[in-house]
């Protein structure tokens, strides 16, 4: 008998962890079927997509306001499936705002809800644990400190790996791109990543301190060649559009949808703050890291969060790997800050080196492959388990 699992996902990065996870599944577990909401990838690996949830992916109170009719709409939609009693688990991928719901409607239905990169609380809204406990039966930690943290608080807890090490390392590059790069490398031009971001209102907030900083890094560091790496066209063409007559001979490159292959061949980069600086880490690219961020905004988020980092691979290490910037206000600390990190690691070869050193400790200890090939055994087991029991049940 066919087993249903219903994934939530809203997320670019999120989308690419599920389709992953989904893969393994199939390849395990050929007898279970998937549905749910997510994105292009999902799609492609099998999973029957009810919805594009991750078209609608916001950050902030401010921008979830305007839009909280329609995510009771999607939620509404998720209910419809789980009342036709043919889920057998719930899978939910970050997004807590929204999969909150999501698995308080699964839980009325007595569906099991598993967490697949879960929210961190232990970084800050730790006053959700107790809603965590209630609606989420168990969670599959992708940093060790997660697993430390939930099974503190009594819920039930595996540490599985963090999937984007397993992105990386499965990862297809593209070769001819690689060679030619390499050869901009070996005939003097040091390059320099730049991530503006996947989400459009972290690439609108960002880019133009990014390009700033690109002017001023052009004229003092003349070998320096810049390589922008955007998520999607349309936030390709955005950021092209903000290149003035004045920049026409600045050393710029622009390419969608090759990431992986601009982290894997420059010597460092400039970034917005994410999941991404974990591919940073695991192929070994110093990056300066922002996040630029509105004033009430940053107030709420000093009340409440209680880590002193934003930086996934700083928040793994004892010190500081990554230097990064929070920005409020005005842009020119931003600028100021990505001009000077980006210098150094481009001129003190010492200070590169070090950072090296310190990231080569952290790719040791976690960043091991094999994170999507736990998880998709532990929820297939655990699906398979549920409905052979339900079966030796009604016998």
């Amino acid at each position: 008998m066919s087993k249903r699992i219903f994934f939530s996902v809203g997320e670019p990065s999120g989308d690419q962890h599920a389709a992953r996870l989904i893969t393994h599944l199939k390849q395990a577990y050929p007898e279970i079927q998937t549905t749910g909401f997510g994105g292009e990838s999902m799609q492609a690996a099998g999973c029957e997509l009810e919805l594009d949830l991750t078209k609608h992916a916001v950050v902030g109170i401010l921008e979830v306001l305007p839009k909280l009719r329609e995510f009771f709409r999607f939620v509404d939609q998720a209910e419809a499936i789980f009342k036709t009693g043919t889920i057998d688990a719930v899978v939910l991928v970050d997004f807590p705002g929204f999969n909150w719901h999501i698995a308080k409607r699964a839980k009325q239905y007595g569906i099991p809800v598993y967490y697949y990169c879960p929210p961190q609380l232990w970084a800050w809204g730790g006053w959700r644990v107790r809603k965590m406990k209630r609606l989420v039966d168990h969670v599959l930690a992708v940093l060790p400190v997660e697993q430390t943290y939930f099974s503190k608080h009594n819920i039930p807890a595996t540490y599985v790996g963090h999937p984007f090490f397993d992105a990386v390392a499965s990862a297809k590059l593209d070769e001819h791109l690689l060679a030619r790069l390499a050869k901009q490398s070996d005939d003097g031009d040091q390059l320099v990543a730049v991530l503006p971001g996947s989400r459009t209102h972290e690439v609108q907030r960002t880019w133009p301190v990014m390009l700033e900083s690109i002017r001023r890094l052009a004229k003092t560091d003349p070998d320096a060649k810049f390589l922008v790496a955007a998520y999607r066209d349309r936030h390709c063409l955005w950021c092209r559009n903000q290149l003035t007559a004045a920049d026409a001979e600045l050393p710029i490159e622009f390419y969608v949808d090759r990431t992986s292959e601009i982290i894997e061949a420059a010597r460092c980069a400039m970034m917005v703050s994410g999941s991404v600086s974990l591919e940073l880490m695991a192929r070994r690219t110093p990056a300066a890291v922002t996040y630029r961020i509105g004033r009430f905004l940053y107030a709420f988020a000093k009340m409440v969060v209680k880590l002193d980092s934003i930086t996934l691979p700083n928040l793994m290490s004892p010190r500081k790997v990554f230097p990064e910037f929070i920005s409020v206000g005005s842009t020119e600390p931003a600028v100021e800050f990505l001009t000077q990190s980006v210098g150094a690691f481009l001129h003190d070869e010492f200070y590169y080196q070090q950072t090296l050193a310190s990231i080569d400790e952290l790719r040791r200890q976690h960043a091991g492959g094999g994170a999507t090939a736990k998880a998709a055994n532990w929820i297939g087991e655990q699906v398979a388990g549920r409905r052979d029991e339900a079966l030796r049940n009604a016998a």
